[in-house]
């Protein structure tokens, strides 16, 4: 069995301490907030399974340190290049792939993104492979919201995501990294 070795490194941000999770060529594989960790863990063994992982500390200062930091100064367009890779079923990578379509300061409704995809009746799977989502912000699931414009759950908090999408539209306030 093959262990994937994630580097693990800490962040500051506008909305609390992240986490950030790259394995050994830096491609981010999970990214949340520190008092997320449970549902990272979670997450972790879902996408990868039990024991196929193991976190040891970041050795080195990375591109999606580097990108998030951009991000929440002001530079949206920063976490676009990002390479990330997940695990997750066929359909969870679709949904995740078609998130990283929708453009900074815009959102889009779950039919809207389910018809996107070509799956206009999976509009209940898309929303819990948007909830499982493991790169928040890079795979911006908070850009997806309900179809009469309401905010809808997300998993890091309401406050999160409503900052984010503020942020997005340039009116949050100044970030403090």
């Amino acid at each position: 069995m093959t262990i994937l070795t994630l580097h693990v490194e800490q962040l500051s941000s506008p909305l609390g301490p992240m986490l950030l999770l790259t394995d050994e060529q830096q491609t981010l594989r999970m990214l949340d907030w520190v008092d997320c960790q449970e549902r990272m863990d979670r997450l972790l063994r879902r996408q990868y399974g039990l024991g196929r992982t193991r976190t040891v500390p970041g050795a080195r200062r990375t591109a999606a340190r580097d990108a998030m930091e951009a991000y929440f100064a002001g530079d949206l367009t920063a976490i676009d290049r990002l390479p990330v890779a997940n695990g997750g079923t066929d359909f969870q990578r679709e949904v995740w792939a078609a998130l990283r379509t929708i453009p900074a300061g815009q959102t889009c409704s779950y039919g809207q993104l389910a018809a996107a995809i070509d799956r206009p009746k999976a509009v209940r799977a898309l929303g819990l492979a948007n909830g499982a989502n493991p790169i928040a912000i890079i795979v911006p699931c908070h850009r997806v919201i309900g179809a009469n414009g309401t905010l809808t759950g997300y998993g890091s908090g309401m406050n999160r995501k409503q900052w984010l999408l503020d942020h997005e539209a340039g009116l949050s306030p100044a970030p403090r990294v």
